[in-house]
């Protein structure tokens, strides 16, 4: 039977990374050809090409599969990507479930990347692009700023905490305002180095103002959720979008059974929690936004079902903005 695909699964870790090129013919069979594994240095990145000249069949379509592990991936996915060779990088969430539906019950580096090689053989998937340098400056510092955000109100509570006690340490106040000083001057730092990136290209300044003017929209919910899409670029539609967010409904009904409703939270989670104030905010300062949580408020008693269906409807309006390089107006009758 003739090969009509050929694909290396690679599990990639922090030191090295075990890769397996597999095959299927016509008749949908799938053949294990070699597997090996290789330091994750460039050093090992281009044994991996020398390993692949020898054993790929050539003239046959030949795709890399691999997980987003952290960071680590990172460095062999643009070493193949400026290669010119094709490439996917799946989550984790959604290898671990094809593993599940081949009942695969041993785990180690050569048995998964075996299963990336045959999702990659089975499945057809996307190909991964080479994010933009700017917005991958922009996500690493917009993460940042999240995370000092977070270290600043966690010493606020402490310090609030320790100020209403009986008789507490002086000492232990000081350090804890010198603490917070500390970083509120880094997240501002920050900030002001986000914000001169924005400033190199003004088209992406302006497409933010566009966004911005969205009462509850800020700049750093505006770019955070930009960047992390690496500016909607494998975006084709509003719920792919919410799908990639984690915000997608996931129903629980079989028979007549009919279980809790729940969002998936199977995806970014750094979108979802950027954009929580927004919705609440939203929900007080735009008319549109409010009837609608009213509405929503009318079938459900949770508040927190509101809020988040006010954030998926946030979402879907920075994308529509964006996409359409456009300012919203609330006083047009168009669907958010």
């Amino acid at each position: 039977m003739k090969t009509i695909k050929q694909v290396i699964g690679i599990d990639v870790s922090k030191d090295d990374f075990h890769v397996c090129l597999g095959t299927i013919d016509e008749s949908q069979i799938f053949r294990i050809v070699k597997q090996s594994s290789f330091p994750n240095t460039e050093k090992g990145f281009k044994q991996l090409a020398i390993w692949k000249q020898k054993h790929f069949i050539k003239d046959v379509n030949l795709w890399y599969v691999m997980e987003a592990t952290g960071v680590y991936y990172e460095n062999l996915a643009y070493f193949l990507t400026e290669a010119n060779e094709k490439i996917t990088v799946l989550l984790p969430n959604k290898s671990k479930h094809f593993a599940k539906s081949l009942d695969i019950k041993t785990k180690t580096d050569k048995v998964d990347a075996a299963m990336l090689c045959r999702i990659g053989l089975e499945r057809v998937l996307p190909e991964w692009k080479i994010p933009s340098l700017l917005f991958k400056h922009i996500k690493a510092l917009t993460r940042e700023y999240r995370t000092l955000k977070n270290e600043a109100t966690k010493i606020k509570t402490r310090l609030h905490a320790y100020k209403h006690s009986y008789s507490p340490e002086k000492k232990t106040i000081a350090r804890l305002k010198k603490q917070l000083n500390f970083i509120e001057k880094q997240y501002s730092e920050v900030e002001k180095e986000i914000k001169d990136y924005i400033n190199q290209d003004p088209k992406l300044k302006q497409r933010i103002q566009n966004i911005t003017k969205v009462k509850g929209i800020g700049l750093i919910t505006a770019i955070t959720i930009i960047a992390e899409t690496n500016g909607f670029a494998s975006i084709e539609n509003a719920k792919q979008l919410t799908s990639y967010s984690g915000l997608d409904v996931v129903m629980n009904q079989s028979g007549k059974h009919y279980g809790k409703t729940r969002i998936s939270k199977k995806g970014n989670r750094h979108i979802r929690s950027i954009l929580y104030m927004p919705a609440i905010c939203s929900m007080k300062t735009n008319t549109r936004l409010k009837q609608f949580y009213n509405q929503i408020m009318t079938k459900k008693q949770c508040g927190k079902i509101g809020v988040v269906a006010v954030a998926r409807k946030l979402l879907t309006l920075i994308y529509t903005l964006w996409k359409n390089n456009t300012v919203y107006d609330p006083l047009l009758n168009v669907k958010i």
